[in-house]
């Protein structure tokens, strides 16, 4: 099994990062983090990064169409000659060109069981989930296409819904799920054959 070259690109504290890099530190994972890259210049996902001597790079969006920005994405990808994307809380939507430029190199790490409460993020997904009473929630691992939320499904891990649950519990009990899925997700993605992605 190849050591893959990982790309994270995310926008908040990449606490699932976390659980890669002690993968990988413990053997567990063969694969490296060639770059983190944020659309927020204050994002603590990229304080992490260059604690654990990762490069970690601001691409400014300002001024930039998305497909501009998303251009840049590609070309520092290329760069590092990155085999898998992961979007690990990353806050923008990328464009139908990074999409077909990468297919099925992009993974996303939703905190629900897709398709239940697609196209919302963070907080809004595990307020939703206690509104909608839900007795089971989880994450899904999923290849990103130009339809938010709706590219293949890799894999899904389910938890409950305790009755005493809020939005903070249930983040916290979805997120410990969220670093087993994906390094079960990259484990996968390399034992497959890579000159199908």
């Amino acid at each position: 099994m190849k050591t893959l070259n990982l790309a994270i690109l995310g926008s908040t504290h990449g606490t699932v990062m976390m659980g890669l890099l002690d993968a990988i530190a413990q053997g567990q994972l063969p694969a490296q983090i060639q770059v983190v890259i944020s659309n927020k210049e204050d994002a603590p996902i990229l304080t992490r990064a260059r604690e654990h001597q990762l490069e970690a790079i601001f691409i400014d969006p300002a001024g930039l169409s998305r497909e501009e920005y998303d251009q840049q994405l590609s070309e520092k990808m290329k760069e590092k000659n990155v085999d898998l994307i992961l979007l690990i809380g990353y806050m923008r939507i990328l464009t139908k060109q990074f999409v077909q430029q990468w297919p099925q190199r992009v993974m996303n790490i939703h905190p629900s069981l897709l398709p239940e409460f697609a196209g919302r993020m963070d907080q809004d997904v595990h307020q939703a989930v206690l509104n909608a009473k839900k007795t089971e929630t989880g994450c899904t691992v999923h290849y990103v296409t130009e339809q938010i939320d709706e590219g293949p499904i890799v894999l899904q891990k389910h938890c409950i819904v305790a009755a005493h649950d809020n939005v903070e519990s249930l983040k916290a009990r979805v997120q410990a799920l969220e670093k087993e899925a994906l390094i079960e997700a990259i484990i996968h993605y390399n034992s497959t054959d890579l000159d199908n992605h």
